[in-house]
């Protein structure tokens, strides 16, 4: 029976080890990883509670995880065993979204996850339990079909996999998304899982996190945990990303500043107060949008910190000027700026003004290094490294009409509450650089140079499909098998007999680990290749080998006389089913998806909507067809190929 009681977070009332969460994965526990991807899975279920009460066709695994002790937190791991005759659909449509639509369908799939509070909810009595689990729609668990989960990931038998889906505490989880992927990439490391995809569409606050930590840090927010570009979406190629990232990264704040300035007195502002709050000087976008997420993590709820104006600032720090002539050299400063009109000019042009009427060099130079983008009386005084001279320059700007304050030096109570920064102001001050930098155009009329920003910012959040590769083509690298066994990587390539697709003899799966005894012959290595191709993929249930492919070698010959620990083999074969005679019907392709031939170059299904010419049947995004997305897709649709040849078609006297 599975008795859970979530509502108080309680340990879970049954018999079983109880595992550490933050620890669970690691090599050693709960077990030693040691083989191939199907192996280390069999392994860990080892140490599982296996639900056999649970008579959902499938079978379900459980483990206790505890998430810290003091106050009490328990959360439960589901793993899946899915066989592919319970799939409503053979065909992965994950696969075909991340380019491994060629890859051949397996015979099963693994799905761990960490199930939401929702789910579990229902589970407070068996029969809650059993109508959550146990209750199958057409063959499928629901426990799979619902979202929302803490964690939902899913291999294939091959060691393929993904990630479906992160939820945080802003989800209401019991987890950080942070532990959760932590969790996520330590099991990926101890299963030896090959490589494994994700649809990165997380967001914050409305912003999309691949766009704003994009900007931040060149990658990603799932970029810490080693995941990369993928696949692009509406012909985004991994060029085009990294130049796209790059463009707006590198986007001087001097010149967002001098083009969007005069129409937007908020974004300049919101700029030199960030770049008063830093230590480090502040330069392009990308400097910016990292310095206000490092900042963010940071500071503590309900807690600010103020910028402090000048006068301030210099009568508060240990030095060797009486407050007094800091206050007049500030002065001097800031009318010797007033008279340059509001232009910038160079920090060696503001100092030779004001010689003229303090002589005091040291004083001049103090006074200007703690100036910089800081606010006095009614003006602000930025503060800019100009990137093509790469000399620092100064300007005045009259903020009077934004934040009208008592003339003089010292900031008003007003002008003072502006400056504070709360985690809340923060958050809305990176949404409103977000809105009308990186997505609304309109404050970019009459900049071509930055009228390039949304475009840029459009390819980044085409780029959703990400990638890691944890073990690749080539699974446990461990040369010495156990009990003195030794391994090989074997892969096949189907021979083209008669009648069948010429595309079966091009398919080729990865390569798998073979374990052989030192004395193993050619028909013996047969034998073993024969039987994990036939246990991992759905197509070659019947797989016979004919071959040895690169081996010119009879069945009694030793294989370690011929091959190298270690080392790869090619072996050709027959899928031995007659039913299968073309290449769709043992990929992961879905050669009902019809044929994708759209605008932007797009070839294949990424999984993004799509609309079909009621003539030809070639599908392209609606996007690029120009049908929003908040419209229906018309009845009847026409390409722009079609419709041109109905043009030209003569008409019937």
């Amino acid at each position: 029976m599975l008795n859970v009681d979530v509502i108080g977070n309680k340990k879970r009332k049954r018999c079983g080890r109880v595992f550490r969460f933050k620890n669970f994965g690691e090599p050693g526990y709960p077990v030693m990883f040691s083989g191939p991807f199907r192996d280390n899975v069999n392994a860990l279920l080892e140490y599982a509670n296996l639900e056999s009460d649970l008579s959902i066709g499938m079978p379900v695994w459980t483990f206790q995880l505890e998430v810290h002790h003091h106050p009490p937190l328990h959360i439960l791991l589901f793993v899946i065993e899915e066989p592919m005759e319970a799939a409503l659909n053979r065909h992965c449509k994950h696969c075909q979204y991340v380019g491994w639509g060629n890859h051949f369908i397996c015979n099963k799939k693994y799905h761990f996850l960490l199930p939401s509070k929702e789910a579990l909810a229902t589970c407070s009595s068996c029969e809650g339990c059993c109508d959550t689990i146990a209750t199958l729609n057409n063959g499928k668990s629901k426990l799979i079909e619902l979202q929302g989960h803490m964690m939902h990931g899913v291999f294939h038998s091959n060691g393929f996999g993904h990630l479906l889906c992160v939820n945080g505490l802003e989800t209401g989880s019991n987890l950080a998304g942070n532990h959760i992927m932590e969790f996520w990439n330590r099991l990926c490391n101890g299963l030896q899982a090959r490589k494994v995809s994700l649809n990165d569409i997380s967001q914050k606050r409305g912003m999309e996190l691949r766009l704003v930590n994009g900007i931040a840090y060149s990658e990603p927010w799932f970029g810490r945990w080693g995941y990369k570009f993928g696949r692009g979406c509406f012909g985004v190629t991994q060029s085009m990303y990294h130049k796209a990232i790059e463009a707006i990264r590198s986007m001087p704040l001097y010149l967002l500043t001098h083009h969007i300035g005069n129409s937007n007195h908020d974004i300049p502002l919101i700029f030199s107060r960030y770049q008063t709050l830093s230590d480090q000087s502040l330069v392009t976008l990308g400097d910016l949008f990292r310095y206000m997420l490092e900042l963010k993590a940071r500071l503590p709820r309900e807690t600010c910190i103020g910028s402090y104006n000048t006068n301030n600032a210099l009568v508060e720090t240990n030095c060797r000027w009486s407050p007094k002539r800091i206050e007049m050299a500030t002065r001097v400063i800031v009318e010797a700026l007033k008279r340059t009109e509001f232009r910038w000019i160079s920090r060696q042009e503001v100092r030779d003004a004001a010689r003229a009427y303090i002589g005091d060099t040291g004083l001049l130079d103090f006074v200007l290094k703690s100036l910089g983008n800081h606010i006095v009386g009614n003006y602000l005084v930025r503060r800019s490294l100009n990137p093509v001279t790469k000399v620092l320059e100064y300007c005045l700007e009259d903020i009077s009409n934004v934040y009208p304050c008592n003339e003089g030096l010292v900031m008003s109570n007003k002008v003072k509450d502006k400056c504070k920064i709360t985690r809340a102001q923060l958050m809305k001050d990176m949404l409103y650089l977000y809105k009308y930098i990186l997505v609304d155009s309109k404050p970019m009329i009459g900049s071509e140079f930055l009228s390039a920003i949304p475009l840029a910012a459009r390819i980044i959040l085409d780029t959703k499909y990400l990638i890691k590769d944890y073990f690749g083509d080539v699974p446990f690298h461990v040369e010495l098998g156990s009990e003195g066994k030794l391994n090989l990587y074997c892969t096949i390539l189907l021979r083209n007999n008669a009648g069948l697709d010429e595309n079966l003899s091009k398919a080729m799966p990865p390569y798998e680990c073979i374990t052989l005894k030192s004395s193993a012959t050619i028909n013996e290595l047969k034998v073993e290749v024969e039987r994990n191709f036939r246990e991992i993929y759905w197509g070659l249930r019947s797989f016979v080998v004919e071959s040895t492919g690169n081996l010119n070698a009879n069945g009694t010959e030793m294989v370690f006389g011929l091959i190298e620990v270690g080392g790869k083999v090619l072996l050709e074969g027959w899928h031995g089913d007659m039913r299968i005679n073309t290449i769709d019907q043992i990929c992961e392709s879905d050669p009902n998806n019809g044929i994708v031939d759209c605008t932007c170059g797009t070839k294949e299904d990424d999984g993004e909507r799509m609309v079909s010419c009621d003539i030809c049947e070639i599908l392209q995004h609606t996007r690029c067809v120009r049908i929003p997305n908040d419209e229906e897709i018309p009845h009847i649709f026409l390409c722009k190929r079609c419709e041109q040849e109905i043009v030209l078609f003569p008409s019937l006297p």
